[in-house]
């Protein structure tokens, strides 16, 4: 056995959008697990789009990835030493234990995984923090009732499709929105959406918005929040007096830097907050990792569902550490399809 692991630094950070220049592809020797640790061997990571908010110095609700320092990220594997009583080698594990072939931390930090209920890739996605940013959201916040009518972008993604799933399953009229045709038709054919417009396929948001409004009859009532730019600018409009939206994500504008602060002239504010005003809106921004103690309630309602059928999910894998600079950078301009999802061993 190797004494050796691999990952993935940020060597330097980037103007726009992330170029291969930024990462570097590093060996190290594997940490000793200490007092109440845990080594594992990463078997999957995750590629998300909150990743790419790390690779700036900017003030935001997390520390910057450091330069040197590994990329961010949550993974699963099986656990190869342990000094706590909780796990023993050969369980699985789930920790941020970055972009890298192991991990070690304190078993605290770990939430064990059982493969023989689902896949282990399923804890990344569906049944991870962006199945449950999803679920939390559109619950919390979104507080959907039926008969009512919901807009997602990103809606194949892995928190787009949860929200749009969700939302249909409780009896709303569900529209997405996503890039491509092959996209649009899954969402229909596979997550149930009733409806599934191309963003692409439209040159301003005056365009999109006229064939939304089509899409939705009775005005929208619920807009899921995660990608804001052309989309955000066509939906609002649209809002229902007493509409809801939650905010997750602006992953359109991620790469203008600073979380989307680079962004702040894109859309005209008082077009947005008279909106917001006359209509009586509700806009909640969230974070997620604020509501883990939301996430067994989540657990106990979606993964009987996940079991029984009722819930789709689609993943995108993509094979070997050094190429998830290329799949992330790729994630950012939406060429994945489903959940990513890199392979490690």
């Amino acid at each position: 056995m190797t004494d050796q692991m691999y990952r993935i630094a940020l060597a330097s950070r980037p103007t726009g959008a992330p170029t291969a220049e930024n990462f570097s592809y590093e060996s190290a020797p594997i940490p000793v697990p200490g007092e109440g640790e845990v080594l594992v061997r990463v078997h999957y990571m995750s590629l998300d789009p909150y990743m790419r908010g790390r690779m700036d110095d900017a003030a935001s609700y997390a520390n910057p990835v450091a330069i040197g320092g590994t990329m961010e990220a949550g993974a699963v594997g099986e656990v190869i030493a342990s000094n706590s009583p909780v796990f023993k080698p050969g369980d699985y594990a789930f920790g941020t234990f970055g972009w890298a072939t192991h991990g070690c931390l304190k078993a605290e930090m770990l939430r064990k995984v059982d493969p023989k209920v689902a896949p282990l890739t399923t804890s990344l996605g569906v049944l991870g923090m962006p199945g449950f940013t999803g679920w939390f959201g559109l619950t919390e916040y979104g507080k959907p009732k039926a008969g009512e009518t919901l807009v997602v972008a990103a809606a194949t993604g892995p928190v787009g499709s949860m929200v749009g799933q969700v939302a249909r399953l409780a009896g709303l009229r569900t529209v997405g929105i996503a890039g491509g045709a092959d996209k649009c038709k899954m969402a229909v054919d596979t997550f149930g959406f009733d409806a599934c417009l191309d963003h692409r396929a439209y040159e301003t948001a005056s365009d999109l918005r006229k064939d939304l409004a089509a899409e939705c009859p009775d005005g929208i009532d619920i807009y899921f929040e995660n990608v804001g730019g052309k989309v955000l600018e066509a939906v609002v409009p649209l809002m229902n007096n007493f509409g809801r939206i939650p905010v997750c994500g602006m992953i359109s504008w991620y790469n203008a830097g600073n979380l989307g602060a680079g962004a702040k002239d894109a859309l005209p504010g008082p077009f947005l907050w008279r909106n917001i005003l006359v209509k009586f809106l509700s806009v909640n921004g969230f974070i997620i990792s604020n509501h883990f103690d939301n996430y067994p309630n989540f657990l106990r309602e979606v993964g009987p569902k996940l079991a029984s059928g009722e819930l789709a999910y689609v993943e995108d894998i993509a094979e070997g550490l050094e190429n998830a600079p290329a799949a992330f950078m790729g994630l950012l301009q939406g060429k994945n399809v489903g959940k990513q999802v890199v392979k490690v061993i």
